[in-house]
Order: C-alpha cells, then sequence, then structure tokens
C-alpha cells in the first residue's frame, strides 16, 4: 500500500461525499448525469470553474488509467508533481469527456493532475494509505519523559503573576 499525500487522501474522501450529496437519497441518478453531463461539456469546451472537486467529479466516472503505478507515485507531493506524467497516465473515452481531458491538461495542468490523482484514489482506495494523525498514533513512540516539564514553572512565567514583584521592582 502507497502512502499519499494527507491533502489527496483528503480531497478524496470529500469527492465521495460530494457524490453522495449528489445522488441524493434515495439516489436521482438523472440528476447525477445531468450535473455530470454539464461539468463534462463545459470542461470540454475550456470553460467551467476552476475547483479540484468540481473538476475530480467531472473525471471520476469516465476516466481509465493506464499506468496507475505513475499516478500513485506522483500522489506523494499535492503541490508539485509532474502533470505530464500522470495526463499520459490516463486517458477518457472519445468525444466529450477526452475533450474535457485534453482541455484540463491545455488550460489547467496543475489542478487537472491534482483531479487525475483525486479521482484515482476515488476510484481505488485498496492501493493507498494516508498518514494516521490521530492523537493515537502521534503519541506512538512517546516515552512521556517531559511529563516533569509540564509542573515547572518558568521564572518569567510567574513573575507575571508576582503582584510583590511589581511593586518591589
Amino acid at each position: 500500500m502507497r502512502k499519499v499525500h494527507p491533502e489527496f487522501a483528503y480531497q478524496s474522501r470529500e469527492l465521495a461525499a460530494q457524490i453522495d450529496g449528489i445522488l441524493g437519497d434515495p439516489p436521482d441518478r438523472k440528476n447525477y448525469k445531468l450535473m455530470l453531463d454539464a461539468l463534462v461539456d463545459e470542461y470540454a469546451n475550456g470553460g467551467g470553474i476552476e475547483d479540484l472537486n468540481m473538476m475530480a467529479f467531472a473525471l471520476v466516472d469516465v476516466i481509465q488509467f493506464s499506468d496507475p503505478k505513475a499516478i500513485l507515485a506522483d500522489a506523494g507531493d499535492y503541490e508539485y508533481g509532474d502533470p505530464a506524467r500522470v495526463f499520459a497516465a490516463a486517458s477518457c473515452p472519445e468525444g466529450k469527456p477526452a475533450q474535457m481531458l485534453a482541455a484540463l491538461e491545455e488550460n489547467h495542468p496543475d489542478l487537472g493532475r491534482q483531479a487525475i490523482i483525486t479521482a484515482f484514489l476515488h476510484k481505488h482506495p485498496r492501493l493507498w494509505d494516508d498518514d494516521d494523525t490521530s492523537l493515537d498514533q502521534l503519541a506512538e513512540g512517546d516515552e512521556g519523559d517531559d511529563d516533569e516539564d509540564d509542573n515547572m514553572v518558568s521564572d518569567d512565567f510567574a513573575q507575571m503573576f508576582d503582584q510583590e514583584g511589581e511593586q518591589n521592582g
């Protein structure tokens, strides 16, 4: 399992929540398809909102991946990566989806790279893992040697509340 940048893990979870929210309860597939078609059309025509979640949503149902290892390798760094390598590892079916992918590469290479990686991570959750930043994980390996320091008060801190020192000073 490959570690990915925490922001990509977050964006993948956000994409899942966005899909669930648009589908609704009970799922309205017609509304979902209308929203998806509108986004694909906007991005294919060179427009669309410059938003990672919207781009990933537009891509997630139509994108295919020819080189998952290249995408996972690029998922380790959120800000700096290789858009050309990520775009080369992805494809969309002919027509509007393929036009959308080409327009994203031309108009928004960095954001498009992030959207492709987010869509990939959403579609393949078992191929990656993010850093566990829970308190239990962060405390692992802590020997507790700083417990004594918690009870110590520095002279500067004590003097802030020392009224006698203020009068004598």
